[in-house]
């Protein structure tokens, strides 16, 4: 029984985390994925950049890693606060009371 309390908290976290992440985390990790690029691309084939293929593909590259960085730190660190609020319910509620329920 406790650890459906803490797994549906859990999964309560992370639904709350990609809602966040939607609202809060999309474009800052896309701005921020965006600017490394360009530095890394800039680094390679020198500032300005030319409209080129590859030039674009290495900033494309570092915009989606932009996202999935910042994605993956707001869904973690969500679940994980779910799971700790499950477990700190589990250890406040006897069991008695959580195997009636």
């Amino acid at each position: 029984m406790k650890t459906t309390i803490t797994k549906k908290l859990a999964y309560i976290g992370a639904g709350a985390g990609l809602a966040l992440f939607a609202l809060f985390g999309l474009l800052p990790g896309s701005l921020i994925g965006g600017a490394i690029g360009i530095n890394m691309a800039g680094l390679v084939f020198g500032l300005p950049l030319e409209p080129g293929l590859i030039s674009r593909a290495v900033v494309l590259m570092g915009m989606l890693a932009g996202v999935l960085v910042s994605g993956l730190a707001i869904v973690t660190a969500t679940s994980a606060a779910g799971w700790l609020v499950g477990k700190m319910i589990e250890t406040a509620v006897p069991e008695e009371v959580a195997a009636i329920q």
